[in-house]
């Protein structure tokens, strides 16, 4: 065998989060090098080898890595992140979005299988100029987490380096959660005790509760439900929120104020969050059912409060 440049990462078996760990080797590829990733013997980490993607379209190079990946290799301390078994059935491109389809089979993976497979997937398509958002089908349906909401797009990106964390590592937050009330004309503060994979920004988990919405009586879902988290992300204080189409499609009888401040509240009532930057798929330049500008980070309004 060649000698070649690897790292290894742990992931969370709850989310796909990369925690990067040494590997022994002196040399190592870099995120920015051309590689895929691949589980290593034991089934418990990820390793990245050095390969060049073929095709000069993204949607050749999308083919040529989803056939690559199911293949055996005859490596001796790294092998395919597909179980026999599992394929993939189908996939579309369009617009930096990619959805890939799989069967049954899927279903029947282990949970530290299925996180595996799904970073590495994800990882190595996000390498491909053009592909922002990867979506998993199962079946045609939608992948769901183990609380039965859908896992929704994920990045490259996403996969944050976490360095000192291990499988199965849960914690439980105190959230304060605003709904509009059941007139809908003010929010009403929900606290909620919540346990959830301590990989997982606290932000997105605010985020994923305030769409699965309310549990006591008085409030009302403020985010229409089909919504979809593409990403959230921290940067000086501000937490920035991307939400897919969904996010316009609102019907609810309340103030448009309301579902957008549903979120900033509840976010900067979280900790260190100052404000929050709303966009959906990627652009912030929009006036919010006519009436909230999203154009810049928004402060927490607690004149909004009931």
């Amino acid at each position: 065998m060649s000698k070649k440049r690897r790292y290894q990462i742990v992931l969370s078996v709850a989310v796909c989060i990369i925690m990067v760990t040494g590997c022994g080797r002196k040399e190592q590829l870099s995120d920015s090098d051309q590689g895929l990733y691949y589980a290593n013997q034991e089934g418990t980490a990820l390793v990245k080898e050095e390969y060049k993607t073929s095709g000069s379209t993204t949607e050749e190079k999308i083919e040529d890595v989803l056939k690559e990946m199911p293949k055996k290799t005859d490596a001796e301390d790294y092998r395919s992140v597909f179980p026999e078994g599992v394929k993939v059935t189908g996939w579309e491109y369009s617009d930096g979005k990619l959805e890939i389809c799989f069967n049954g089979q899927y279903q029947e993976m282990t949970p530290s299988q299925e996180v595996l497979l799904r970073a590495a997937v994800v990882q190595n398509l996000g390498q491909i100029q053009g592909v922002n958002y990867v979506y998993f089908l199962i079946e045609g349906e939608p992948l769901k987490d183990s609380q039965g909401s859908d896992v929704g797009y994920m990045r490259a990106e996403d996969f944050i380096q976490n360095t000192g964390s291990t499988l199965h590592s849960y914690q439980t937050a105190e959230l304060n959660l605003y709904f509009p009330n059941s007139q809908g004309d003010k929010l009403v503060k929900e606290s909620v005790s919540i346990r959830y994979n301590s990989n997982m920004s606290k932000e997105k988990l605010i985020v994923e509760q305030l769409i699965r919405g309310p549990l006591a009586e008085g409030a009302q879902l403020a985010i229409p439900s089909e919504t979809k988290v593409m990403s959230v992300s921290v940067k000086d204080h501000i937490c920035y929120v991307n939400l897919d189409e969904g996010f316009l499609n609102n019907s609810y009888l309340i103030n448009p104020e309301l579902t957008v401040y549903s979120i900033v509240n509840s976010i900067v009532d979280g900790g260190s969050i100052s404000k929050v930057q709303i966009s959906v798929n990627g652009q912030s330049d929009i006036n919010y059912m006519g009436q909230v500008d999203l154009s810049k980070p928004l402060s927490r309004n607690p004149e909004l409060v009931e």
